[in-house]
């Protein structure tokens, strides 16, 4: 089991505080036995609003979302969720059903895994997410980007567009962050799979693809889009003359 730790004024703490929302009883306690059993501790919600209401105590590092719940629909708590903070959240959806899956991301999901779940696929999904968050929170504060009307603030995990915040999902801010490391090269999208969402690509896995597209559109509609496809091979992010890299 590799841990990941975070600094928090001074003080170092393993992430590994999960909270699982899921109203199928046995399928909520075998989870919570698994993960329990690999380190984590578990908090349970058999409904949505439970989930929201344990989420905030801020007692959480991660949550696990069912989509279908018996009070509301899980994509409905999701969005409260992201009114509220940047916890990362990894869905739980019915096998196959795409539009669900889709809709999640657009929301704001991290991730997902379909059901039923391999309890050990559940871990590296989690570890996965986790270890990003990790890599950001370790991040040099001094290391704040520009790249012209756009700016990074690694410490607080903020991004701004000519001067106002844009909104993004933990694994949305990631595969920002790889590709502005390498704004004006192509980053393969195994490499980018790899690096912001910490899984190979799987054939005809449109996790990435989900996520490129919602950074296009909380970016801007400029044309050329500020991250472009570069057919057979990856994205990149567009670097005109205007555009300059700041260390402040």
């Amino acid at each position: 089991m590799v841990w990941f730790v975070t600094e928090l004024k001074g003080e170092y703490r393993m992430q590994n505080r999960v909270l699982l929302v899921e109203d199928d009883e046995e399928l909520r306690t075998l989870l919570a036995r698994y993960l329990s059993g690999q380190g984590f501790e578990v908090r349970e919600a058999g409904n949505g609003g439970d989930g929201l209401a344990l989420a905030a105590e801020g007692l959480t590092d991660i949550v696990v979302l069912d989509i279908m719940l018996p009070d509301m629909s899980g994509l409905d708590v999701l969005r409260e969720l992201r009114a509220r903070n940047h916890l990362p959240v990894l869905l739980l959806t019915a096998r196959g059903d795409e539009t669900d899956r889709i809709v999640g991301f657009e929301v704001g999901a991290d991730d997902y895994i379909p059901k039923p779940c391999n309890p050990r696929e559940l871990v590296a999904r989690i570890q996965a997410v986790l270890r990003r968050v990790a890599w950001d929170h370790q991040a040099d504060v001094n290391a704040d980007r520009v790249f012209g009307d756009l700016q990074v603030e690694p410490e607080q995990r903020r991004v701004q567009l000519r001067g106002k915040p844009v909104e993004l999902t933990a694994t949305e801010y990631e595969v920002l962050q790889v590709l502005l490391a390498h704004a004006g090269s192509v980053v393969r999208k195994t490499d980018l799979m790899q690096w912001a969402l910490g899984r190979r690509l799987a054939a005809y896995d449109r996790t990435l693809d989900m996520h490129i597209s919602n950074l296009r559109r909380k970016l801007g509609p400029e044309e050329p889009s500020r991250i472009e496809t570069v057919r057979g091979l990856g994205y990149s992010y567009r670097v005109t003359e205007s555009d300059t890299t700041a260390t402040h």
